[in-house]
């Protein structure tokens, strides 16, 4: 505003109009400051605003504070009188010979004399003044204030910043005669005047001297103008985690924030959010943009280029009719002023991948002066980069600086990553765009950038164009798009106007055009086009450069130009890029030993750019537009020409200042950084120029490769899949596992042995990451799964992968595979998690059970076949028995049943292995409701009859268990399902089974289950029959006899579970089923042996049952020698100790009866083989009368004679240690046991023990061996 503008003045009225005072607007809600003096008197007043607007206001309008000489009238809003308010000045004092601008019957000039004290007298009381302005004035000015009127309540503004100082009041009286005294505008009353002051802080923008928290608002919300670059925006879509996360940040200590996220993900759009919320609401807080490229080589901090963007936004503001000393609005300035405001300054750094080469090479410097700019002045940073940057950048920062989110990027120093949008996003994306579901390739609807160009073709083709297509369709039609919209902006201003065909060559033309400046930018730097290329190629004389700028295709970016999306940047680059020259200049030249001479890498020449990595010359694109061709022929021949070549932009200096006129509120992009800029010509490799040559060194030093321009060989990679098939690309990727093999870590590493190493791990991960379909790679994938398995194991476990670090879980996670492919994959990598941890990294098996959680049913099949990989995982040196990938499996799918136990059931039933039996026993004891449910299932399945015989097994499992009533009823109905198909009728056993044992339905089948039982099912157990056994005995009996009595091995296996049995009711009926068995297998006393010897096991208490069986066995009605050979066995046998007594006393009737009645060798011979086999387990006493007793019973004939000799010496050399039993009792009584051994058979036994070498003793190996021995 000018200050003798009288049209920001209010002028007050009573109703007739005459005149009682003068005010002004001071806030956004149309509220007027003026004297008290003005509105002190009762009557109706009416206020004029300066376009003839008038608002009358009666008393409850005005709030009058007589204590400062003030009064405030609201009006009702800022339309009432359609004044512009003027911002009130802030300052601590006002120098004395100050001049100034009073309104007073019109606008005079003054001069500040000074403060005075002063009294302001209002109602008949006296008001202290402590600091009034003393004003010195001329006689009109004087005659003014005196004739009160208009003069009553003028504002005292500043003549350079437009500010109020004061307001005029000729009722104040000082100690001494003053020319004119003004009231001061300073807070400290408190109240509402003092909530005026805020408001008009915060709302009327005050520049120069006077410099408030809204004048900088307004000059930063310029700096913001430009961020969402051209065209028409659509509402984006909040992302509720991001705007947390910036909250968090807000409300934390940390001053720096990274986000972090590929191009097209959305991160100046995110940013853009930001700085809107920050400026809108009750308490608007000021954001300052800025890009990398606004950054220079010499700048040592981030305030450089804040004031530059300062001053660059204050011309802007003064462009639109600001008054005041722009160059107080310093960063320091603007910071306090947020700091004061109770919301800090936040720098918003977009993009920092184009500061200039030398400055990112000292980027420790400039940030460590970054960070401590921001801690002095109480700012904040945000930092929008790739990834690949903030690796780097965000290791330079202070850890304490750094805004921790709550799920921090992986492998990068603490930030926030922005990825694609999740499928709710996604969708409400689509509908704000005007795209339907399924419009575009699935794996592409979630990404912000195609679907923001997506929207902009569709805009502009027939609403029935059909087609599915991905990111790479939509970046070439979109690129078609554009260049037919500039070739549409040229020919507008060319005279004659071409059209159709002409329009359509020409549009040709401008994207041979493009597709050279996409060469361009692989040259050295930062991927932009310098202002010498772009005016080449987009010359401004004939509109070209201005149609290109205008339309939005590419940018300014500091000193140069970058498209305006860089992710289509990398697309157009990338099809220009000799991919294979790329390689080796950024990896295979550090492990080969070839040196990066000018023969290994063409040099650059005019007419081959080089790509980013010193390549040559550069491969042609497909892309979506014809490619330009470098030759003269190339170019138009005839240009049009514009119609008024007078008023197009002849410079970018002129257009920048065309986009950039109008007022303060409408924000446009602010004009480029003006600096020196010498075109330079492409170097020979892909490093940009450090310093100049020295004599001593022929070739100039350089830098290396920015990791941030990985996005154009990837984009290079991908197109090769494309173009040459995926095996070519295979190839590429299988080469760069080799190199990352040959630059693992040594201690001789060099520092571009490591950007190898991460040029190749990131190479390979991205471009694996980025196929539409990772199938073609799968083997590919398994090399380097084995190559990081091999490491880890090598190394120490997961710390010792280096580069292989960039494959860690997510990796595996994300890629585009099959569930099978991928689960295979992991399976592969569980051993290179290394010894079990607890640092909270992920590991490959928390990868398989986030899969698991995703997607239970199909991840728990294929966790299945993992039983079958029995390698074994590292474990810490306390665990006596490494656990394996299938134990681990095992274990996996145990503890996370919960997510679908029904499904793991199924899974594990038609998994033909021990592991899954073993899993499906341990749901039986902790899940028998599921179980029960599958049982059933599986019962009536009749697509798949193998899962009925497991449903018969493992319903038999539960049916021991306790129950629920439901589930007991799941079990009848299968058991009933299972015994009503007659072609299953091996299962009608568990069937049955399972039916007698439920209370509902025994009775009813218990007769047809004796019936099964007594036919030699061997699926009926015994056990039932003693369960069933006390209700009906006598049927039992009977079923168990008829099965007794069947010949074969059925019959005496019932008897050894009869043995196990602790049924007393059936035990007292043991004598009789024994007895019948072997009347029915004489020839066999196996099995009578082995019942007798299970039930000695059962202790003393046996013995009620045993004597009178094996009395009679022996006496009642002898048995053949068959079944007494197996009881000498039994009976001479060791035993537990709770069974010796009794075997002692069932052996001595045994003796007895051989004695008297039996004289059989066959039953002696088996005795004495049992006691010289238990010699070891039991008293040496006990086994020399066992033996001798046996002896003298067979010397008693011949043939027993010559059968004790052979069997002696037989054991003595088959039994360790009975030989020299033997010997001993020789030798302690020769007379006795010369009746029973013969003299050959001592002589044999004395040469065997003699001629037996010493056995070594076995002890175990040393180590961790499984089982192994070795002697000692």
């Amino acid at each position: 505003m000018g200050s003798g503008d009288r049209s920001k003045l209010v002028r007050i009225c009573d109703q007739a109009g005459r005149p009682r005072g003068t005010g002004f607007v001071a806030d956004d809600r149309g509220t007027v400051v003026t004297s008290h003096r003005a509105v002190a008197s009762d009557v109706p007043l009416v206020l004029h605003g300066s376009d003839g607007r008038t608002c009358p206001v009666g008393p409850d309008s005005i709030t009058a504070l007589p204590a400062l000489g003030l009064a405030l009238v609201r009006t009702g809003g800022p339309e009432a009188l359609g004044t512009d308010p003027l911002p009130i000045a802030a300052r601590d004092r006002i120098e004395a010979g100050t001049y100034v601008r009073i309104a007073a019957h019109g606008w005079r000039e003054a001069r500040v004399l000074g403060t005075a004290p002063a009294t302001y007298t209002a109602d008949g009381r006296g008001h202290p003044i402590g600091a009034a302005l003393e004003l010195a004035l001329g006689t009109d000015g004087r005659d003014a204030l005196r004739s009160g009127g208009a003069a009553v309540g003028g504002p005292v503004t500043d003549p350079r910043s437009g500010a109020v100082l004061g307001v005029l009041c000729t009722a104040l009286r000082a100690a001494h005669e003053a020319a004119g005294l003004a009231l001061p505008l300073a807070p400290g009353s408190g109240g509402e005047f003092d909530a005026l002051l805020r408001r008009n802080a915060m709302s009327v923008p005050g520049y120069g001297p006077d410099l408030n928290l809204a004048g900088a608002l307004q000059l930063t919300a310029t700096s913001v103008g430009s961020a969402g670059g051209t065209g028409a925006r659509t509402e984006r879509v909040e992302r509720d985690e991001v705007r947390a996360e910036f909250t968090a940040f807000e409300d934390g200590t940390g001053t720096v924030l990274g986000l972090v996220g590929a191009p097209g993900t959305g991160r100046t759009t995110e940013l853009a959010a930001l700085a809107a919320r920050r400026a809108g609401g009750e308490a608007p807080a000021l954001t300052l943009w800025l890009r990398g490229a606004d950054l220079l080589a010499d700048d040592t901090s981030v305030a450089e280029a804040v004031a530059r963007t300062l001053a660059r936004s204050a011309r802007i503001v003064t462009a639109a009719g600001a008054r005041g000393d722009m160059g107080t609005a310093t960063p320091e300035r603007v910071a306090a002023l947020a700091v004061a405001a109770g919301h800090p300054l936040l720098v918003v750094l977009d993009g920092p991948e184009e500061m200039p080469p030398l400055l990112a090479h000292r980027l420790a410097e400039w940030t460590a002066g970054t960070a401590d700019w921001l801690r002095h002045h109480g700012a904040r940073l945000v930092v929008a980069c790739r990834p690949e940057h903030w690796e780097r950048a965000g290791s330079f920062h202070p850890p304490d600086t750094l805004h921790r989110p709550g799920r921090p990027a992986r492998g990068l120093p603490p930030a926030l990553r922005l990825g694609d949008l999740t499928a709710s996003e996604a969708e409400r994306a689509r509908e704000r765009h005007g795209i339907p579901a399924g419009a575009l390739a699935p794996g592409h609807d979630r990404h912000p950038l195609t679907l923001r160009l997506l929207a902009e073709v569709r805009a502009a083709l027939p609403p029935d164009v059909a087609g599915l297509p991905d990111t790479e369709d939509v970046f070439g039609a979109h690129l078609d798009l554009m260049c037919v919209r500039v070739a549409v902006r040229i020919a507008a201003a060319a005279d004659p106007q071409p059209r159709g065909t002409a329009v359509r060559r020409l549009a040709a033309r401008v994207a041979g055009q493009v597709h050279e400046a996409a060469r361009r930018c692989l040259g050295p730097g930062q991927g932009e086009l310098d202002r010498a290329a772009f005016e080449e190629i987009f010359p401004w004389r004939t509109g070209w450069a201005s149609a290109v700028l205008t339309e939005g295709l590419l940018v300014p970016a500091g000193a140069g130009y970058r498209f305006a999306h860089e992710e289509l940047g990398d697309w157009v680059q990338g099809a220009h890029l000799d991919l294979d020259a790329a390689l080796r200049s950024l990896v295979h030249r550090w492990h080969t030993g070839e040196e990066p001479t000018a023969a290994s890498v063409p040099a650059a020449s005019p007419t081959a750019p080089v790509g980013p990595v010193g390549a040559a010359p550069v491969v042609s694109g497909r892309g979506s537009l014809p490619r330009p061709r470098r030759s003269r022929q190339s170019q138009p021949r005839q240009r049009p020409q514009p119609r008024r070549q007078s008023q197009q932009p002849q410079s970018p200096e002129q257009f920048r200042e065309s986009r950039s006129v109008g007022s303060a509120q409408q924000l446009h992009r602010p004009p480029l950084l003006q600096v020196p800029h010498q075109p330079q010509q492409p170097q020979a490799l892909q490093e940009s120029p450090a310093s100049p040559a020295s004599p001593e060194t022929p070739e100039p030093r350089s830098l290396p490769v920015p990791r941030h321009r990985i996005g154009p060989v990837i984009q290079a990679m991908l197109l090769l899949g494309r173009r040459q098939g995926t095996s070519a690309l295979a190839h590429r990727m299988a080469d760069l596992i080799e190199a990352l093999d040959r630059l693992s870590p040594d201690d001789g590493r060099t520092r571009a042995d490591e950007d190898a190493g991460w040029w190749a791990a990131h190479l390979l991960g991205q471009s694996l990451l980025e196929v539409p379909d990772a199938r073609p790679y799968l083997g590919v994938l398994r090399v380097l799964a084995g190559r990081i398995t091999r490491r880890s194991a090598a190394g120490a476990g997961p710390a010792g992968l280096g580069a292989y670090t960039e494959f860690g879980p997510w990796f595996w996670r994300r890629l585009r595979l099959p569930e099978e492919d991928r689960i295979d994959l992991l399976r592969r990598l569980v051993p290179a998690d290394g010894i079990p941890r607890a640092d909270g990294d992920e590991r490959y098996l928390d990868a398989v059970a986030r899969r698991l959680a995703l997607d239970p049913p199909t991840v728990q099949r294929l966790l299945c076949r993992w039983f079958t990989d029995e390698r074994p995982l590292p474990a810490g040196q306390d665990v006596p028995l490494r656990p394996t990938v299938a134990a681990a499996a095992q274990a996996l799918l145990y503890a996370r049943r919960d997510l679908a136990v029904d499904e793991l059931t199924d899974a594990l039933v038609v998994t033909p292995h021990p592991r899954a039996a073993e899993l499906l026993a341990a749901l039986a004891e902790d899940e028998p409701a599921a179980l029960c449910r599958a049982v059933e299932r599986w019962a009536r399945d009749e697509d798949r009859p193998a899962r009925r015989p497991a449903a018969a097994h493992y319903a038999v499992l539960l049916a021991e268990r306790t129950l629920a009533g439901t589930d007991r009823a799941l079990l009848r109905a299968a058991a009933l399902t299972l015994l009503a198909r007659r072609s299953d009728d091996a299962l009608h056993g568990p069937a049955l089974t399972l039916l007698v044992r439920d209370p509902e339905t025994r009775d009813r089948y218990l007769a047809e289950a004796l019936r099964v039982f007594a036919a030699a099912d061997p699926r009926l157990p015994v056990a039932l029959l003693a369960e069933v056994f006390p209700a009906r005995p006598e049927p039992v009996l009977a079923a168990l006899r008829t099965r007794l009595a069947r010949p074969g091995d059925g019959a005496g296996e019932v008897l050894r579970e009869l043995a196990a049995l602790d049924a007393p009711a059936l035990a007292l009926h043991a004598a009789g089923l024994v007895r019948t068995y072997i009347d029915s297998h004489p020839d066999d006393g196996t099995y009578a042996g082995e019942y007798v010897d299970l039930r000695l096991e059962h202790g003393p208490a046996a013995r009620a049952l045993l004597l009178p069986l094996v009395t009679g066995l022996l006496r009642d009605r002898p048995v053949p020698p068959a079944v007494r050979g197996a009881l000498a066995r039994v009976l001479a046998g060791p035993g537990s100790t709770a069974s010796r007594p009794l075997r002692a006393e069932l052996l001595e009737v045994l003796l007895e009866f051989e004695q008297d009645r039996g004289r059989d060798p066959e039953v002696l011979d088996a005795l004495l083989r049992a006691a010289a086999a238990g010699s070891g387990h039991r008293p040496e006493v006990r086994t020399r009368a066992l033996v001798h007793r046996t002896g003298m019973l067979l010397v008693r004939t011949p043939e027993g004679a010559a059968r004790f000799d052979r069997s002696l010496v037989e054991l003595a050399r088959d039994v360790p240690g009975f030989a020299a039993l033997v010997i001993g009792w020789l030798a302690d009584a020769p007379q006795e046991w010369a009746a029973v051994v013969g003299p050959s058979a001592r002589r044999t036994v004395e040469a065997l023990e003699a001629s037996r070498p010493a056995i070594p003793m076995p002890m175990q190996a040393a180590g961790r061996e499984h089982g192994s021995l070795r002697p000692a």
